[in-house]
């Protein structure tokens, strides 16, 4: 079987270098920019596209679009989705001010929040985990472990 291994639940065997699923989706979509087969302004696929082909949780994909924004990849529109952000624009470009691509924080701020705002919302979600199996551990071992 050829392909991508890719680790599951965000972790990592120390050392091993096997990408987590998010990785492979930003890899993926880095990989379609460069080649020019997604070119600047054009639309991402959606979520529930990225989802499908890749077998991913929403979160998952989520996780890959925020670290495109904070790479400066992608951009978001709110309302229209995510788009191939206009790397080539040069901030002091004045003829470029008008284009929304052109004055999007790239990397910035925003990105950053929505970055840690998925990490926040996966760190729940794994406390979410962890108190159901406690709770089933629990409730299997009855009076034993009293």
């Amino acid at each position: 079987m050829t392909g991508v291994v890719v680790g599951r639940r965000g972790r990592r065997p120390a050392g091993s270098g096997v990408p987590l699923t998010f990785e492979v989706i930003a890899e993926t979509l880095r990989e379609q920019i460069c080649s020019g087969r997604l070119k600047p302004g054009e639309a991402l696929p959606t979520q529930a596209v990225l989802m499908r082909e890749f077998g991913a949780s929403s979160l998952t994909v989520q996780k890959a679009m925020a670290l495109l924004k904070q790479e400066g990849w992608a951009v978001s529109r709110p309302g229209k989705g995510a788009f191939v952000a206009h790397r080539d624009h040069a901030a002091d470009d004045a003829d470029d001010l008008d284009v929304p691509e052109a004055t999007a924080p790239v990397g910035g701020t925003l990105a950053r929040v929505e970055a840690l705002e998925l990490a926040l919302a996966e760190a729940a979600q794994q406390i979410a985990d962890l108190r159901g199996r406690v709770e089933a551990l629990e409730s299997g071992s009855g009076e034993r472990g009293r």
